[in-house]
Protein backbone atom coordinates (compact mmCIF):
# COMPACT_ATOMS: atom_id res chain seq x y z
CA UNK A 1 0.00 0.00 0.00
CA UNK A 2 1.30 3.40 -1.02
CA UNK A 3 2.07 5.76 2.00
CA UNK A 4 3.64 8.47 0.50
CA UNK A 5 2.44 11.96 -0.11
CA UNK A 6 -0.78 13.29 -0.38
CA UNK A 7 -2.27 13.90 -3.86
CA UNK A 8 -2.54 17.63 -3.45
CA UNK A 9 0.88 18.12 -1.45
CA UNK A 10 2.09 15.99 -4.66
CA UNK A 11 0.47 18.65 -7.55
CA UNK A 12 1.96 21.41 -5.15
CA UNK A 13 5.34 19.60 -5.39
CA UNK A 14 5.28 20.95 -9.00
CA UNK A 15 5.96 24.59 -7.81
CA UNK A 16 8.96 26.48 -8.16
CA UNK A 17 8.94 27.54 -4.33
CA UNK A 18 12.14 29.85 -4.49
CA UNK A 19 10.58 31.94 -7.40
CA UNK A 20 7.32 31.98 -4.91
CA UNK A 21 9.11 33.14 -2.45
CA UNK A 22 11.25 35.63 -4.44
CA UNK A 23 7.56 37.20 -5.71
CA UNK A 24 6.34 37.52 -1.65
CA UNK A 25 9.61 39.08 -0.89
CA UNK A 26 9.26 41.36 -3.25
CA UNK A 27 6.17 42.60 -2.34
CA UNK A 28 6.58 42.57 1.45
CA UNK A 29 3.82 39.68 1.61
CA UNK A 30 4.48 38.15 5.17
CA UNK A 31 5.27 41.47 6.79
CA UNK A 32 4.13 41.00 10.06
CA UNK A 33 2.45 37.81 9.58
CA UNK A 34 2.50 35.38 12.65
CA UNK A 35 0.97 32.44 10.91
CA UNK A 36 -1.45 31.77 7.86
CA UNK A 37 2.07 32.59 5.53
CA UNK A 38 1.15 33.67 1.38
CA UNK A 39 2.26 30.17 0.84
CA UNK A 40 -0.59 28.73 3.16
CA UNK A 41 -3.02 31.44 1.26
CA UNK A 42 -1.88 30.08 -2.07
CA UNK A 43 -2.31 26.30 -0.95
CA UNK A 44 -5.59 27.02 0.17
CA UNK A 45 -7.23 28.82 -2.98
CA UNK A 46 -5.47 26.02 -4.61
CA UNK A 47 -7.48 23.46 -3.00
CA UNK A 48 -10.49 25.40 -3.52
CA UNK A 49 -10.24 25.82 -7.36
CA UNK A 50 -8.77 22.25 -7.49
CA UNK A 51 -11.99 21.06 -5.95
CA UNK A 52 -14.58 23.28 -6.95
CA UNK A 53 -15.60 25.26 -3.52
CA UNK A 54 -18.00 27.53 -3.61
CA UNK A 55 -17.57 29.97 -0.64
CA UNK A 56 -15.37 30.97 2.18
CA UNK A 57 -17.81 28.74 4.67
CA UNK A 58 -17.30 25.94 1.85
CA UNK A 59 -13.70 25.93 2.28
CA UNK A 60 -13.32 25.99 5.76
CA UNK A 61 -15.70 23.80 6.61
CA UNK A 62 -14.16 21.33 4.03
CA UNK A 63 -10.24 21.40 5.29
CA UNK A 64 -11.45 21.36 9.07
CA UNK A 65 -13.00 18.12 8.54
CA UNK A 66 -9.46 16.90 7.40
CA UNK A 67 -7.51 18.99 9.66
CA UNK A 68 -5.23 16.10 10.54
CA UNK A 69 -3.92 15.88 7.31
CA UNK A 70 -2.92 19.86 6.62
CA UNK A 71 0.77 19.57 7.94
CA UNK A 72 1.07 17.15 5.31
CA UNK A 73 -0.94 19.59 2.65
CA UNK A 74 2.12 22.13 3.41
CA UNK A 75 -0.62 24.12 4.91
CA UNK A 76 0.46 25.34 8.80
CA UNK A 77 -1.41 28.13 9.49
CA UNK A 78 -5.11 28.09 11.16
CA UNK A 79 -7.80 27.77 8.27
CA UNK A 80 -10.82 29.72 9.00
CA UNK A 81 -13.10 32.12 6.95
CA UNK A 82 -12.30 35.17 8.39
CA UNK A 83 -8.04 34.89 8.01
CA UNK A 84 -9.02 33.71 4.43
CA UNK A 85 -11.08 36.56 3.75
CA UNK A 86 -8.19 39.31 5.14
CA UNK A 87 -5.67 38.13 3.23
CA UNK A 88 -7.02 37.79 0.32
CA UNK A 89 -8.37 42.04 0.83
CA UNK A 90 -5.14 43.07 2.10
CA UNK A 91 -2.00 41.06 0.63
CA UNK A 92 -1.18 42.72 -2.76
CA UNK A 93 -2.03 40.48 -5.44
CA UNK A 94 0.80 41.49 -7.88
CA UNK A 95 3.28 38.87 -5.79
CA UNK A 96 0.55 35.85 -7.44
CA UNK A 97 0.76 37.60 -10.57
CA UNK A 98 4.33 37.78 -11.21
CA UNK A 99 4.35 34.41 -9.58
CA UNK A 100 2.08 33.35 -12.48
CA UNK A 101 4.27 34.49 -15.22
CA UNK A 102 6.87 32.32 -13.47
CA UNK A 103 4.98 29.54 -14.55
CA UNK A 104 3.85 31.28 -17.94
CA UNK A 105 7.32 30.83 -18.82
CA UNK A 106 8.37 27.51 -17.30
CA UNK A 107 5.30 25.65 -19.20
CA UNK A 108 6.13 27.44 -22.73
CA UNK A 109 9.63 26.10 -22.36
CA UNK A 110 7.72 22.45 -22.08
CA UNK A 111 5.57 23.01 -24.92
CA UNK A 112 8.46 24.68 -27.36
CA UNK A 113 8.29 21.05 -29.14
CA UNK A 114 4.31 20.75 -29.55
CA UNK A 115 3.69 20.91 -33.24
CA UNK A 116 3.32 24.51 -34.60
CA UNK A 117 -0.09 25.62 -36.42
CA UNK A 118 -0.65 25.09 -39.57
CA UNK A 119 3.33 23.73 -39.51
CA UNK A 120 4.49 27.86 -39.49
CA UNK A 121 7.88 28.40 -38.16
CA UNK A 122 6.22 31.64 -36.21
CA UNK A 123 4.52 31.49 -33.05
CA UNK A 124 1.11 32.58 -33.39
CA UNK A 125 -1.17 34.39 -30.90
CA UNK A 126 -4.72 34.87 -30.23
CA UNK A 127 -5.72 37.74 -28.59
CA UNK A 128 -9.18 37.88 -26.82
CA UNK A 129 -11.01 39.50 -24.02
CA UNK A 130 -14.05 37.90 -21.84
CA UNK A 131 -15.98 39.68 -19.59
CA UNK A 132 -17.24 38.28 -16.49
CA UNK A 133 -20.69 39.70 -14.59
CA UNK A 134 -20.49 40.97 -11.33
CA UNK A 135 -23.37 42.47 -9.37
CA UNK A 136 -22.94 46.34 -9.36
CA UNK A 137 -24.09 46.69 -5.33
CA UNK A 138 -21.26 44.21 -4.01
CA UNK A 139 -18.51 45.18 -6.82
CA UNK A 140 -18.88 48.80 -7.11
CA UNK A 141 -15.36 49.27 -8.28
CA UNK A 142 -16.12 46.85 -11.23
CA UNK A 143 -17.98 50.14 -13.16
CA UNK A 144 -19.55 48.58 -16.56
CA UNK A 145 -22.88 49.64 -17.58
CA UNK A 146 -25.66 52.33 -15.32
CA UNK A 147 -26.77 48.99 -13.51
CA UNK A 148 -24.25 46.47 -14.05
CA UNK A 149 -20.88 45.52 -13.15
CA UNK A 150 -18.29 43.55 -14.72
CA UNK A 151 -14.59 42.90 -15.24
CA UNK A 152 -12.59 41.58 -18.34
CA UNK A 153 -10.48 39.46 -18.85
CA UNK A 154 -8.18 40.37 -21.96
CA UNK A 155 -5.70 37.40 -22.94
CA UNK A 156 -2.69 36.47 -25.49
CA UNK A 157 -2.61 32.65 -25.80
CA UNK A 158 -0.21 30.96 -27.69
CA UNK A 159 -1.61 28.50 -29.09
CA UNK A 160 0.64 26.41 -29.39
CA UNK A 161 0.17 24.58 -26.19
CA UNK A 162 -2.84 26.83 -25.23
CA UNK A 163 -0.49 28.66 -22.86
CA UNK A 164 -1.90 32.14 -21.86
CA UNK A 165 1.55 34.53 -22.02
CA UNK A 166 -0.49 37.66 -21.49
CA UNK A 167 -3.36 38.50 -18.94
CA UNK A 168 -4.86 41.75 -18.26
CA UNK A 169 -7.84 42.62 -16.07
CA UNK A 170 -9.12 45.44 -16.41
CA UNK A 171 -12.92 47.55 -15.71
CA UNK A 172 -15.34 45.70 -18.32
CA UNK A 173 -16.01 49.69 -19.86
CA UNK A 174 -12.26 49.19 -21.14
CA UNK A 175 -12.90 48.63 -24.80
CA UNK A 176 -10.49 45.93 -25.93
CA UNK A 177 -8.38 47.66 -28.37
CA UNK A 178 -7.13 49.87 -25.72
CA UNK A 179 -5.33 46.02 -25.00
CA UNK A 180 -2.81 46.95 -27.71
CA UNK A 181 -1.05 49.74 -25.86
CA UNK A 182 0.66 47.69 -23.37
CA UNK A 183 0.46 44.55 -25.74
CA UNK A 184 4.38 42.80 -25.32
CA UNK A 185 4.94 42.23 -29.28
CA UNK A 186 7.67 39.45 -30.31
CA UNK A 187 9.23 40.15 -33.83
CA UNK A 188 8.20 37.61 -36.59
CA UNK A 189 5.25 36.71 -34.60
CA UNK A 190 1.44 36.38 -35.67
CA UNK A 191 -1.27 38.21 -33.74
CA UNK A 192 -4.92 37.08 -34.93
CA UNK A 193 -7.76 39.19 -33.88
CA UNK A 194 -11.57 39.80 -34.16
CA UNK A 195 -13.10 43.48 -35.69
CA UNK A 196 -13.39 44.72 -32.43
CA UNK A 197 -9.16 45.72 -32.27
CA UNK A 198 -9.49 47.68 -35.84
CA UNK A 199 -7.12 50.46 -35.12
CA UNK A 200 -4.72 51.28 -37.56
CA UNK A 201 -2.82 53.46 -35.71
CA UNK A 202 -2.28 50.32 -33.41
CA UNK A 203 -2.19 47.96 -36.17
CA UNK A 204 0.56 49.64 -37.30
CA UNK A 205 2.30 49.63 -34.70
CA UNK A 206 2.50 45.81 -34.95
CA UNK A 207 3.40 46.55 -38.06
CA UNK A 208 6.62 48.92 -37.07
CA UNK A 209 7.92 46.21 -34.52
CA UNK A 210 8.36 43.89 -37.18
CA UNK A 211 5.45 41.92 -36.20
CA UNK A 212 1.92 40.26 -38.33
CA UNK A 213 -1.28 40.49 -37.25
CA UNK A 214 -4.41 38.84 -39.24
CA UNK A 215 -7.90 40.78 -37.94
CA UNK A 216 -11.22 40.57 -39.49
CA UNK A 217 -11.79 43.62 -41.32
CA UNK A 218 -15.16 45.73 -40.55
CA UNK A 219 -17.85 46.03 -42.92
CA UNK A 220 -17.55 49.36 -43.65
CA UNK A 221 -14.02 49.45 -44.55
CA UNK A 222 -12.50 51.61 -47.77
CA UNK A 223 -9.72 50.99 -49.21
CA UNK A 224 -8.14 51.08 -52.99
CA UNK A 225 -7.06 48.16 -55.08
CA UNK A 226 -3.71 48.29 -56.31
CA UNK A 227 -3.08 44.77 -57.20
CA UNK A 228 -5.13 41.28 -57.54
CA UNK A 229 -3.66 38.04 -56.91
CA UNK A 230 -4.85 34.89 -58.31
CA UNK A 231 -6.73 32.52 -56.38
CA UNK A 232 -7.93 29.51 -56.41
CA UNK A 233 -11.75 29.50 -56.24
CA UNK A 234 -12.70 25.98 -55.41
CA UNK A 235 -10.50 26.37 -51.72
CA UNK A 236 -13.03 29.18 -50.92
CA UNK A 237 -11.08 31.61 -51.60
CA UNK A 238 -12.91 34.53 -53.66
CA UNK A 239 -9.97 37.50 -53.61
CA UNK A 240 -6.34 38.29 -52.85
CA UNK A 241 -5.55 42.01 -53.16
CA UNK A 242 -2.95 44.63 -51.85
CA UNK A 243 -4.41 47.48 -50.85
CA UNK A 244 -4.10 50.87 -49.74
CA UNK A 245 -6.60 52.31 -47.00
CA UNK A 246 -8.56 55.32 -47.66
CA UNK A 247 -10.31 57.62 -46.06
CA UNK A 248 -8.89 60.85 -44.09
CA UNK A 249 -7.38 59.00 -40.90
CA UNK A 250 -7.16 55.42 -41.89
CA UNK A 251 -4.63 56.60 -44.74
CA UNK A 252 -3.06 58.48 -42.04
CA UNK A 253 -2.92 56.13 -39.65
CA UNK A 254 -2.03 53.11 -41.53
CA UNK A 255 0.28 54.44 -44.54
CA UNK A 256 1.53 51.25 -45.90
CA UNK A 257 -0.13 48.95 -48.19
CA UNK A 258 -2.23 46.40 -46.60
CA UNK A 259 -3.27 42.20 -48.19
CA UNK A 260 -7.15 42.07 -47.84
CA UNK A 261 -8.06 38.26 -48.36
CA UNK A 262 -11.53 37.39 -48.69
CA UNK A 263 -12.98 33.64 -47.71
CA UNK A 264 -16.49 31.75 -48.21
CA UNK A 265 -16.21 29.37 -45.47
CA UNK A 266 -18.34 26.49 -46.39
CA UNK A 267 -19.38 24.91 -43.31
CA UNK A 268 -20.74 28.61 -41.72
CA UNK A 269 -21.85 29.92 -44.90
CA UNK A 270 -20.37 32.99 -43.98
CA UNK A 271 -18.15 35.31 -46.47
CA UNK A 272 -15.40 36.91 -44.73
CA UNK A 273 -12.79 39.60 -45.28
CA UNK A 274 -9.51 39.67 -43.72
CA UNK A 275 -6.68 42.31 -43.46
CA UNK A 276 -2.95 41.45 -42.60
CA UNK A 277 0.44 42.52 -43.29
CA UNK A 278 1.98 39.81 -44.12
CA UNK A 279 2.57 39.24 -47.89
CA UNK A 280 3.87 35.73 -48.14
CA UNK A 281 2.17 33.18 -46.73
CA UNK A 282 -0.79 31.75 -49.39
CA UNK A 283 -4.05 33.35 -49.46
CA UNK A 284 -5.75 30.00 -48.13
CA UNK A 285 -2.75 29.84 -44.73
CA UNK A 286 -4.11 33.71 -43.37
CA UNK A 287 -8.19 32.49 -43.69
CA UNK A 288 -7.34 29.45 -41.54
CA UNK A 289 -4.82 31.32 -39.44
CA UNK A 290 -8.06 33.56 -38.49
CA UNK A 291 -9.77 29.76 -37.53
CA UNK A 292 -7.27 29.14 -35.19
CA UNK A 293 -8.58 32.30 -33.07
CA UNK A 294 -11.40 30.08 -31.97
CA UNK A 295 -8.99 28.36 -29.42
CA UNK A 296 -8.90 31.32 -27.56
CA UNK A 297 -13.04 31.25 -27.16
CA UNK A 298 -12.73 27.69 -25.96
CA UNK A 299 -9.93 28.66 -23.67
CA UNK A 300 -12.46 30.90 -22.44
CA UNK A 301 -14.81 28.57 -21.86
CA UNK A 302 -13.02 25.72 -20.60
CA UNK A 303 -11.75 28.02 -17.60
CA UNK A 304 -15.30 29.72 -16.82
CA UNK A 305 -16.15 26.00 -16.31
CA UNK A 306 -13.38 24.58 -14.50
CA UNK A 307 -11.96 27.40 -12.67
CA UNK A 308 -13.49 29.12 -9.93
CA UNK A 309 -13.65 32.85 -11.69
CA UNK A 310 -17.56 33.41 -11.88
CA UNK A 311 -18.32 33.15 -8.14
CA UNK A 312 -15.72 35.02 -6.15
CA UNK A 313 -14.23 34.54 -2.17
CA UNK A 314 -14.16 38.98 -1.95
CA UNK A 315 -15.94 41.69 -3.24
CA UNK A 316 -12.85 44.01 -3.32
CA UNK A 317 -10.82 44.37 -6.40
CA UNK A 318 -7.54 43.12 -4.57
CA UNK A 319 -9.70 39.70 -3.66
CA UNK A 320 -10.78 39.34 -6.96
CA UNK A 321 -7.86 39.78 -8.92
CA UNK A 322 -6.08 37.52 -6.15
CA UNK A 323 -8.52 34.50 -6.90
CA UNK A 324 -8.45 35.24 -10.96
CA UNK A 325 -3.88 34.93 -10.73
CA UNK A 326 -4.07 32.19 -8.21
CA UNK A 327 -6.54 30.39 -10.59
CA UNK A 328 -4.39 30.65 -13.58
CA UNK A 329 -1.17 29.54 -11.39
CA UNK A 330 -3.67 26.37 -10.98
CA UNK A 331 -3.97 25.84 -15.04
CA UNK A 332 -0.13 26.55 -15.27
CA UNK A 333 0.86 24.04 -12.83
CA UNK A 334 -1.95 21.35 -13.99
CA UNK A 335 -0.32 22.17 -17.20
CA UNK A 336 3.21 21.98 -16.45
CA UNK A 337 2.23 18.40 -14.64
CA UNK A 338 0.77 17.14 -17.78
CA UNK A 339 3.89 17.63 -19.55
CA UNK A 340 6.50 16.42 -17.11
CA UNK A 341 4.59 13.48 -16.63
CA UNK A 342 4.14 12.66 -20.52
CA UNK A 343 -0.03 12.23 -19.30
CA UNK A 344 -1.80 11.85 -22.71
CA UNK A 345 -5.18 12.62 -20.70
CA UNK A 346 -6.30 16.49 -21.30
CA UNK A 347 -6.22 19.58 -18.51
CA UNK A 348 -10.37 18.63 -17.80
CA UNK A 349 -9.75 15.16 -17.56
CA UNK A 350 -6.98 15.66 -15.28
CA UNK A 351 -8.56 18.13 -13.40
CA UNK A 352 -11.87 16.27 -12.90
CA UNK A 353 -9.69 13.54 -11.70
CA UNK A 354 -7.52 15.32 -9.12
CA UNK A 355 -11.22 17.11 -7.49
CA UNK A 356 -12.12 13.88 -6.39
CA UNK A 357 -8.64 12.17 -5.57
CA UNK A 358 -6.78 15.30 -3.48
CA UNK A 359 -6.58 13.83 -0.36
CA UNK A 360 -6.03 10.28 -1.58
CA UNK A 361 -2.23 8.77 -0.76
CA UNK A 362 -1.63 7.72 -4.57
CA UNK A 363 1.46 8.22 -6.75
CA UNK A 364 0.12 10.89 -9.61
CA UNK A 365 1.44 9.44 -12.50
CA UNK A 366 -0.39 6.39 -11.94
CA UNK A 367 -3.77 8.00 -10.96
CA UNK A 368 -3.74 10.18 -13.96
CA UNK A 369 -2.55 7.47 -16.39
CA UNK A 370 -5.36 5.47 -17.68
CA UNK A 371 -5.97 2.36 -19.13
CA UNK A 372 -8.97 0.29 -20.66
CA UNK A 373 -8.56 -3.38 -18.58
CA UNK A 374 -10.16 -6.26 -20.14
CA UNK A 375 -11.16 -9.41 -17.87
CA UNK A 376 -9.91 -12.22 -19.72
CA UNK A 377 -12.30 -15.59 -19.36
CA UNK A 378 -10.35 -19.09 -19.67
CA UNK A 379 -12.18 -22.28 -19.71
CA UNK A 380 -10.70 -24.47 -16.45
CA UNK A 381 -11.50 -27.91 -16.40
CA UNK A 382 -10.66 -27.75 -12.61
CA UNK A 383 -13.70 -25.13 -11.40
CA UNK A 384 -16.46 -26.40 -10.24
CA UNK A 385 -20.14 -26.07 -12.10
CA UNK A 386 -22.39 -24.34 -9.58
CA UNK A 387 -25.33 -25.41 -11.67
CA UNK A 388 -23.94 -28.82 -12.54
CA UNK A 389 -25.89 -31.69 -10.43
CA UNK A 390 -23.17 -33.86 -9.10
CA UNK A 391 -25.52 -36.60 -7.50
CA UNK A 392 -25.96 -38.03 -10.74
CA UNK A 393 -29.51 -36.92 -10.92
Amino acid sequence: MYSGPLVFTQVMSFMPLRNFHQCVKKYQGNFSVKSFSCLDQFRVMAFAQLTYRESLRDIEACLRSQSRKLYHMGIRGKVSRSTLAEANETRDWRMYADFAHYLIDIARKLYMDEPTVLDLEQTVYALDATTIDLCMSMFPWASYRQNKGAIKLHTLLDLRGHIPTFIHISEGKLHDVNVLDILPLETGAFYVMDRGYTDFFRLHAITRASAFFVIRAKSNLKCRRMYSHAVDRDTGLICDQSVLLSGRFPSRDYPEKLRRVKYHDAETGKTLVFLTNNFTLPALVIAKLYQQRWQIELFFKWIKQNLRIKRFYGTSENAVKVQIWIAVSVYLIVAIIRKKLNIQASLYTILQVLSVSIFERTMINQLLTFHDYITETTDNDNQLNLFTDYSGH
